[in-house]
């Protein structure tokens, strides 16, 4: 696998992928907030500008690309407001000088304000909906938010990097393990639970908000996975919890034993953050915004952390 997968994506070549749609770049660029892909606002000659994504190499295969693709539009014909890519000659994943690349038009807008009830319950009702959407089929190449992604897979990446001292393995080893059999005691004491296609990655820089209501952007991480997951995140403490199942359930029954999963949720959601920049560390992005990961200090730290969370599920 290439380290350094963006080198050759200049401005130069971007404007190129972009301009071989046959729009016609402006030359205004403007370089969004990604790490695993590389995202670009480009500015289109008397026209509203774009928004140019380049996925990252080796990351997925171009089903589970245009799986995500599917979803959005199926999403957008139900009215959900979700922001899909656009097609040129019956086509969404494009490529170009050798990256695969999608367009979709810009749609800008604010934070969602999280100590509001009524932007709560509005935020589950939407959430109701796109999971409505959600059940219909599942995902045949996305896969699931399952211990081997969100556990296995990181902790080797994790092991097989200079960024973890050597001296801290076996103490990383051991705390990643200990974590890993509470999160299965945890899912096993819940139960079978229903799983269905999730956005996946439903944080609030994931949702933007204008004077007409909330828009979902960026599927990069949808997968299978329970309905509780694309909640746990907007919800920072029971209270927003109850106003989310508030508007949710207007709309779509919930399963609250989902709720006892979500410590395990975020559990492995801490591990994996761990894995994904020691993964990437050869990517000149990753040093550069996670320099506080070089420290032998913050392993420690994330050592005990895990020790912590493994403590809560138990």
């Amino acid at each position: 696998m290439n380290d350094t997968p963006y080198a050759d994506l200049t401005p130069d070549r971007v404007l190129d992928a972009v301009g071989a749609c046959g729009l016609w770049p402006d030359g205004r660029l403007l370089a969004l907030n990604s790490y695993e892909n590389r995202v670009w606002q480009v500015g289109i000659e008397d026209a509203s500008p774009v928004i140019a994504k380049f996925y990252r190499p080796g990351r997925w295969s171009d089903a589970a690309i245009l799986e995500e693709h599917a979803f959005a539009q199926e999403l957008a014909v139900d009215e959900v407001p979700m922001v899909a890519p656009l097609a040129f000659d019956g086509r969404s994943l494009l490529l170009h000088g050798g990256f695969r690349y999608a367009l979709a038009p810009r749609h800008g807008g604010r934070a969602p304000a999280l100590e509001s009830r009524e932007q709560l319950e509005w935020l589950g009702r939407l959430l109701a909906r796109l999971h409505a959407v959600g059940t219909r089929r599942p995902f045949s190449h996305r896969g699931a938010l399952d211990r081997t992604t969100l556990i296995a897979q990181p902790m080797q990446a994790v092991l097989a990097s200079s960024l973890l001292p050597a001296h801290l393995h076996a103490a990383y080893r051991n705390a990643a393990q200990r974590l890993d059999a509470a999160v299965a005691a945890r899912f096993d004491a819940v139960g079978p639970v229903r799983t269905l296609r999730l956005h996946g990655d439903c944080h609030p820089g994931n949702i933007l908000w204008t004077d007409a209501g909330p828009h979902f952007v960026d599927l990069d991480d949808a997968r299978m996975g329970p309905a509780v997951q694309d909640l746990w995140m907007l919800a920072s403490d029971e209270t927003t919890m109850h106003a989310l199942l508030d508007g949710y359930t207007q709309l779509r029954d919930f399963d609250h034993a989902e709720l006892a999963l979500v410590p395990a949720l975020r559990a492995m959601r801490q591990l994996h953050y761990a894995g994904w920049i020691a993964q990437r560390w050869h990517d000149p992005a990753f040093p550069a915004a996670f320099p506080f990961v070089a420290e032998a200090r913050w392993w420690d730290e994330h050592i005990a952390d895990l020790h912590e969370l493994a403590d809560a599920l138990d």
